[in-house]
């Protein structure tokens, strides 16, 4: 038995393992080897280039699959309409009280040795921010990934075209079928040399950067997994209550034992999902809403990653030596902080796109992919907490609200 635990210690937390001590083996070449750490750049960045490349498909292919499969669902409109309302407040809740924090505990600035940090974030009016984030003028800019929200609404459009072409858009369905399945395969294939390209890029970083940029990654991770777990005990709980009062609390938590720890042992809110439906069962969720919402939480809902994007952004401001402040960078952040914790559980290594979207979102250097990257690694374990178990948590919410909408709907 302890034999099979161990197993199945290494099977879920293998790469997280072999990642960080691929990161941490960088991280002594660039503090002891500074010069042949510089050399080491291209290497991390021929890795950095088939993640960038890879992005625009795997996002074209996914969303406009995910749309198409919905059909057949209407019956459950309501139901998703609402989780999906209560899904993005509560992300957006998790990324809000994330900023609350850095306003009372802010990241110490980063004293880097490079140029990187001295790189401008060009200013922009928020119409026209929009207006730039959410279309383009030519169907080419759709390739590039600075434009990935148009890539976004492009391929939504994409989808429900192809729903409303009936047979003869079947066709361009199995062709969008196979393209999402090819992408996932690809990304896979890339992500087997993540450790090397993570590594040498980090070694890079910590010469350029300096040992300073460590005391960043302490900072962060002791601020995130502390916040973390405030929000873990207090939102969850207030949820709760909202749904049922006291006992709403004392139901949650009292079935809330499992899927914690299946998520930390996991780290896979995918994996908890089973153990989510049966703990909803049990928190007396409606039977319709625990079936639907369970699902599409695990796929789409992460409070956790919401969570963690601003945190991530934080660093990078700290980096550059910039401000986490006005109205506009934060309100940026909150927006950037849901399409983030959305992508990282819509696809398949979404993590890896997530940190795109808040490198491009702000006009960061693409050198400072790995840093985020190595955050998110680090900070994966409470995040799938946080990700895993407010599925249950606001799925008591949308039962709540959805039972008091439909008073003489049967209780399934």
């Amino acid at each position: 038995m302890q034999a099979a635990s161990k197993g199945s210690i290494w099977k879920n937390y293998s790469g997280t393992i072999i990642l960080l001590g691929a990161i941490v083996a960088g991280t002594l070449v660039g503090i002891f080897l500074p010069t042949a750490a510089l050399s080491l750049k291209p290497v991390g960045d021929i890795f950095l280039n088939l993640i960038f490349t890879s992005v625009v498909p795997l996002i074209f292919f996914a969303v406009a699959s995910s749309v198409i499969q919905l059909q057949g669902k209407e019956k459950a409109g309501r139901i998703l309409l609402l989780t999906g309302l209560v899904y993005t407040v509560t992300a957006l809740l998790a990324a809000a009280f994330a900023i609350l924090v850095l306003e009372i505990f802010p990241l110490s600035p980063v004293e880097a040795q490079t140029s990187l940090a001295h790189e401008e974030i060009a200013p922009s009016d928020i119409s026209s921010t929009l207006v730039r984030a959410f279309t383009v003028n030519d169907f080419s800019a759709l390739l590039s990934k600075q434009n990935m929200l148009a890539l976004i609404v492009f391929s939504l459009l994409t989808g429900f075209a192809v729903r409303i072409s009936g047979e003869k858009g079947t066709p361009f369905q199995q062709f969008i079928f196979s393209g999402n399945e090819v992408m996932k395969n690809f990304l896979h294939l890339i992500m087997k040399i993540a450790p090397l390209g993570l590594g040498a890029y980090f070694a890079y970083l910590i010469a350029s950067l300096g040992p300073q940029l460590l005391q960043a990654y302490v900072e962060s991770t002791i601020l995130y997994y502390s916040s973390s777990l405030v929000y873990f005990l207090g939102a969850f709980s207030l949820y709760a209550f909202f749904a049922g009062g006291f006992r709403g609390i004392k139901n949650y938590w009292k079935n809330n034992i499992t899927p914690s720890l299946t998520a930390l042992a996991t780290c896979s809110s995918i994996a908890t999902m089973p153990v989510n439906l049966e703990a909803g069962e049990k928190m007396s969720i409606r039977p319709s809403v625990n079936k639907l919402a369970i699902p599409l939480g695990a796929a789409l809902h992460k409070e956790g990653s919401s969570l963690g994007a601003i945190i991530k952004i934080a660093v990078l401001f700290a980096i550059l030596g910039k401000p986490f402040s006005g109205t506009e960078t934060l309100m940026l952040a909150l927006f950037v902080a849901l399409l983030t914790s959305i992508v990282e559980g819509g696809i398949p290594n979404g993590g890896y796109i997530g940190e795109v979207f808040i490198i491009t979102a702000y006009g960061f250097p693409p050198e400072f992919l790995p840093v985020v990257t190595v955050i998110a690694t680090v900070i994966d374990p409470m995040a799938t907490l946080l990700n895993a178990t407010g599925d249950t948590a606001s799925t008591m919410v949308i039962s709540r609200i959805y039972g008091k909408n439909v008073p003489h709907e049967p209780t399934d």
